[in-house]
């Protein structure tokens, strides 16, 4: 356990709470500039998140000095076209992230399961003496008024399998920062609204092996349909062709069970088809849970910040709530260095909020938002206004890079720098 000295907030670490991407990926940049960090997670292991993994260019280029692009780029499938598709029309624009050549060293989108970067950020943090990762420590609360420049964390430790019941263990930290997830323990113990409301709808998730690039759906895909929109991403596997992996929407006139069993996959598989003679897919994995619009009333309260999915949850379609997670971590893990250091103020946090606060109302909330409402339109009259919109965008270079500097999250990062 690190030494937990009470003479200088400055010997204390920051604690983050969650070793998911946001929260390893806070530590890592921390430790990077010489911070003390100790990070708490309540899971005796990273865990296996099968959902996003998405990651857009300017999210490559910041963590391409860290090492960690590289590694990812070793293991993941870049994307270099995407496409609109409707279930009607088919094939309505393909998009070619080319176009952004001379925008970013990145023009592509890389696909990789976020449990497969976490696994990379652990090993990275733990090569750092003053980084310590706690697993099987679960956060109880914390308290900012008894002492000073410092916070002190509460946790239950369940690592001991020789103990019968988990035993509370009092940590001291000069800051905390909450990456543990839309349920945040961390934001709820400093009284945090979590603004914003849950779809009626849940999400889908399958998996699998069937190869659909030989029927012309490039390795992302989305495509609109009243009924039932589809989302296709192809992720890497222990072989070719790789697992697609679909995301569709789940009425609430079906259980859980219902939506799990095989034969609703391969009920959504043929229709995607159109197959004549239904067929029976090979079905690697299923899922089902609730999606969320949230953004937190404050990112930070005294010396306790959050980032990631503690500060704002948002529906899949543009992979925006990873990228944007990660975008938190980078912005935080800098500015809060400096602020350890004594090299900045603590209004630098401030600064923090309102950057990646505004961002994520204006860009990320928004457009996701309105990326669901555009696949699930039933009105035909704007069905047809909005694929022909998407076509005359692509006959113009311009609007075209426009376009996709919006959905590659460019013109976000953008926003966020000019905020001051």
């Amino acid at each position: 356990m690190l030494p937990n000295p009470e003479h200088n907030s400055h010997s204390n670490p920051v604690m983050v709470v969650g070793a998911g991407p946001v929260g390893l990926l806070c530590a890592l940049v921390l430790a990077r500039a010489g911070v003390p960090v100790c990070v708490l997670e309540s899971e005796p292991r990273t865990t296996l998140d099968l959902r996003a993994g998405t990651f857009h260019p300017p999210t490559l280029e910041m963590l391409e000095p860290l090492g960690v692009t590289q590694a990812m780029m070793a293991v993941g499938i870049r994307v270099p076209t995407w496409q609109s598709r409707d279930l009607q029309e088919g094939l309505v624009v393909e998009w070619d992230m080319g176009v952004l050549k001379n925008d970013t060293p990145y023009p592509y989108r890389l696909h990789l399961e976020q449990h497969r970067l976490t696994p990379i950020l652990l090993g990275m943090l733990q090569a750092y003496p003053h980084a310590q990762v706690l697993f099987s420590h679960e956060f109880q609360s914390l308290d900012q008024t008894s002492s000073p420049g410092a916070v002190k964390v509460v946790a239950l430790d369940r690592s001991r399998s020789d103990l019968d019941q988990a035993r509370p263990v009092e940590f001291t930290s000069s800051w905390v920062i909450g990456a543990d997830g839309g349920k945040s323990l961390v934001r709820k113990s400093v009284n945090i609204e979590f603004d914003g409301y849950t779809w009626p709808e849940r999400y889908s998730v399958v998996s699998t092996t069937f190869d659909w690039a030989p029927l012309g759906y490039a390795d992302n895909a989305y495509i609109s349909d009243p009924d039932q929109w589809v989302a296709f991403f192809k992720m890497p596997d222990v072989g070719p062709p790789g697992l697609w992996r679909m995301t569709v929407p789940v009425g609430t006139d079906l259980s859980d069970e219902e939506v799990l069993h095989p034969r609703y996959a391969n009920a959504i598989f043929n229709r995607v088809l159109n197959a004549k003679t239904p067929i029976e897919f090979p079905i690697v994995h299923q899922s089902v849970y609730r999606v969320h619009q949230r953004v937190a009333k404050e990112f930070r309260v005294g010396r306790v910040l959050l980032a990631g999915d503690s500060a704002h949850v948002n529906n899949p379609l543009g992979g925006f709530g990873l990228n944007s997670g990660i975008h938190d971590a980078m912005n935080l893990g800098e500015k809060l260095a400096r602020v350890f250091h004594g090299e900045s103020d603590e209004d630098l946090l401030d600064l923090y909020v309102r950057q990646r606060r505004t961002v994520n109302m204006e860009y990320v909330q928004e457009i996701s938002i309105k990326n669901k409402h555009n696949l699930e339109e039933k009105d035909p009259v704007r069905r047809r206004e909005r694929i022909a919109l998407l076509r005359s965008i692509a006959q113009s270079p311009e609007k075209t890079r426009e376009y996709l500097l919006t959905s590659s999250m460019i013109n976000s990062i953008k926003r966020a720098n000019a905020i001051t």
